[in-house]
C-alpha cells in the first residue's frame, strides 16, 4: 500500500512538471506571436504625440520653404523662337511661361497683326518689359515704383544698385513690368472700333492709290468704307467732338478728339448728328452715311491721326 501511494505521488509531479513546461512553451508562444509584425507591409513609429524626431523632420521642411521664397531672382537670359503658320503673339507667349507684353516690348513689335512667318523672336526667360531711360538721374528704384515692381528684384536682374545714377538712353529689363493700356491696344489693333458696325466694304484702303477722279497715282489719308445711304456712323473711340463742318472735299465732316493725342476725321456725311463739344463714346451716333463733297457714292471716309500725323485706322481697330 505504501509502496502504492510512493509511485502515485511521483506520477503526479511528474505530470505537474510537465504541465508546468507546457505552459512555459504556451507563453513563448502567444509572446512570439503578439510581437511579429501584421501583414500587408504596415508600421512605423506610433504615439500619441508628435515625437521628437517628426518635429525634427517638419522643421527641416519648414526651413526649406523659408529658404525657396527668399532665392535671389532667376538670372536673365534669352532664347530665340522662329514664327510659324498660325502663329498668334499671345500662344506664343503662353508656351514660353511670359507675357504678351514681354514678347511685344522686347522685340519692339508694332503691331502684332503684321507678325510675318519665319520671323526670329527673342524670348526673355522672365516676364517683364524694356525701359529706356528717358533722362539723366532715374535710377532703379524709380523705375520699380513707375511700373509698381519690386525694386530689389529689379537690380538684382539688371546686376545694378537700386539707387545708381542712370545715363539717359540706358535700357533695363523691368521683371513683372507691363506696357501702357493704351500702348498695349494700338499694338494689338484694338484701340478703335469700326464707326460703321456692320453692312459694309472697303473700297479704298489707307496709302497710296489711282484717284478714282483723275487715276494719277495719289495719297489716301484714311479708308473709305461704302454701305447704304442713311447708314449710322458711330464714334470709333471715346472722346469729344471738337469740330464740325462742311468743305469740298469731305462735305459734311465731324472731327472727335480723343486721349494719347489721337484725332479722328469722317467725311462725306448726308446728315451730321452731333455737335462740337459733345462728349462721345462707341455707342454714340455722329452722323449718317451720304456721299457730301468729292465722292463717287456713298460711303464713309474715315481718317486717324495721332498727334497730328496720319496713322492706318485698319491697324488701330477691331
Amino acid at each position: 500500500m505504501a509502496l502504492r501511494f510512493s509511485r502515485l505521488r511521483k506520477l503526479l509531479e511528474c505530470v505537474t512538471i510537465t504541465l508546468g513546461a507546457c505552459s512555459l512553451v504556451v507563453l513563448v508562444a502567444v509572446v512570439t506571436v503578439q510581437s511579429r509584425p501584421a501583414e500587408g507591409g504596415m508600421g512605423g513609429f506610433e504615439t500619441s504625440g508628435i515625437p521628437v524626431s517628426a518635429e525634427l523632420a517638419l522643421d527641416i521642411i519648414d526651413g526649406a520653404d523659408s529658404e525657396d521664397s527668399e532665392q535671389e531672382p532667376s538670372p536673365l537670359s534669352y532664347s530665340v523662337y522662329r514664327v510659324k503658320s498660325g502663329d498668334m503673339i499671345g500662344i506664343i507667349a503662353e508656351n514660353a511661361g511670359v507675357t504678351q507684353d514681354t514678347l511685344i516690348s522686347v522685340n519692339n513689335i508694332r503691331s502684332t497683326r503684321l507678325l510675318q512667318i519665319g520671323t526670329y523672336l527673342k524670348v526673355p526667360s522672365i516676364p517683364g518689359v524694356l525701359y529706356t531711360v528717358k533722362k539723366d538721374g532715374e535710377t532703379i528704384s524709380s523705375i520699380a515704383e513707375k511700373y509698381e515692381v519690386d525694386g530689389d528684384k529689379c537690380a538684382a536682374v539688371n546686376q545694378l544698385a537700386l539707387f545708381d545714377s542712370l545715363a539717359a538712353g540706358t535700357t533695363v529689363f523691368v521683371p513683372d513690368g507691363e506696357m501702357d493700356s493704351v500702348q498695349r491696344a494700338e499694338i494689338n489693333g484694338d484701340l478703335f472700333k469700326k464707326p460703321i458696325h456692320s453692312g459694309w466694304y472697303l473700297t479704298s484702303y489707307f496709302g497710296y492709290r489711282a484717284s478714282p477722279f483723275t487715276g494719277q497715282r495719289s495719297y489716301h489719308s484714311g479708308v473709305d468704307m461704302a454701305c447704304r445711304q442713311g447708314t449710322p456712323i458711330y464714334a470709333a473711340m471715346p472722346g469729344r467732338v471738337s469740330s464740325t463742318g462742311y468743305n469740298n472735299t469731305y462735305g459734311n465732316y465731324v472731327i472727335i478728339t480723343h486721349h494719347s493725342g489721337y484725332q479722328t476725321l469722317y467725311g462725306h456725311m448726308s446728315r451730321i448728328t452731333t455737335r462740337a463739344g459733345a462728349v462721345v463714346n462707341f455707342d454714340s451716333k455722329i452722323g449718317e452715311v451720304g456721299s457730301t463733297g468729292l465722292s463717287t457714292g456713298p460711303h464713309l471716309h474715315f481718317t486717324v491721326y495721332k498727334n497730328g500725323r496720319l496713322v492706318n485706322p485698319m491697324a488701330l481697330w477691331h
